[in-house]
């Protein structure tokens, strides 16, 4: 009899906390698959797990067909899944008056409209039992000092989808929840803010550093499992690094 490995789809999965999350999977043995941009040859991620690899399917998340020719390569492979995890996201620095109207397009384009369309995808492919995780932002529940409106607006948005996807979802027994990370030191991060504002945000921080990407992976991995037998909204856990929001809806 053969053993079935739960399949699991990282949709940003190539850079940041999306792959770290991408990493962890595999390390534990999960068929993997990811999203991403990328159009490298060698779309494998090496696990430090050997035999294990995730393999990437190149789609621009940012538009509809995209998405779904991506899931139809993912149904060639496997045909079902267990878990989604949405990471994709991008973030311009700028003031309201410097944002143009495409920027504020890409941004909630790439940021909040990409999850709705992967969550509607994957949901055709996932049966009773199976998880969903949306990665917002700290952004999303109040300001932010390193970012625009239109990141903020995205992360926002991302919460309310989540809390109405919990409700339609919950009864097919879909579990799918949402976390929200403070700062947290990736690429992404240090391509957007210079060296003095990232030391600037570390002064406001007690133990003077970002989170980083495993603070952040290791909640999503719990969302995932099946340890989870909780329903309750999760209040801020605050730490003397960072503040972490994880909503549990379902």
């Amino acid at each position: 009899m053969s053993i079935y490995t739960k399949k699991v789809l990282v949709v940003g999965g190539s850079r940041g906390i999306g792959k770290g999350v991408t990493e962890a999977f595999q390390s534990l043995g999960y068929d993997t698959y990811y999203f991403s941009r990328s159009k490298k040859e060698d779309n494998r991620i090496p696990s430090i797990r050997p035999f294990h690899y995730s393999t990437h399917i190149p789609v621009n998340i940012k538009n509809e067909s995209g998405i779904i020719r991506g899931f139809e390569e993912f149904d060639k492979k496997e045909g079902k899944l267990d878990i989604l995890v949405n990471v994709a996201g991008i973030n311009y620095c700028k003031n309201h008056e410097d944002i143009s109207s495409c920027e504020w397009d890409e941004v909630l384009d790439t940021n909040l409209r990409s999850f709705f369309l992967t969550i509607k995808e994957a949901v055709k492919r996932m049966k009773y039992g199976s998880k969903i995780v949306n990665v917002s932002s700290i952004a999303g529940r109040s300001k932010s000092i390193v970012s625009g409106v239109h990141y903020t607006a995205s992360k926002s948005g991302i919460i309310g989808l989540t809390r109405q996807f919990a409700q339609e979802l919950g009864p097919k027994g879909i579990n799918i929840n949402c976390v929200c990370p403070s700062q947290t030191l990736t690429d992404m991060l240090q391509q957007s803010m210079r060296e003095e504002q990232i030391q600037e945000l570390e002064r406001t921080i007690p133990l003077k550093r970002l989170a980083t990407v495993t603070e952040i992976v290791d909640p999503i991995l719990f969302l995932c499992s099946n340890t989870r037998r909780i329903r309750l909204l999760v209040p801020p856990v605050y730490s003397t690094e960072f503040e972490i929001f994880v909503i549990i809806y379902t």
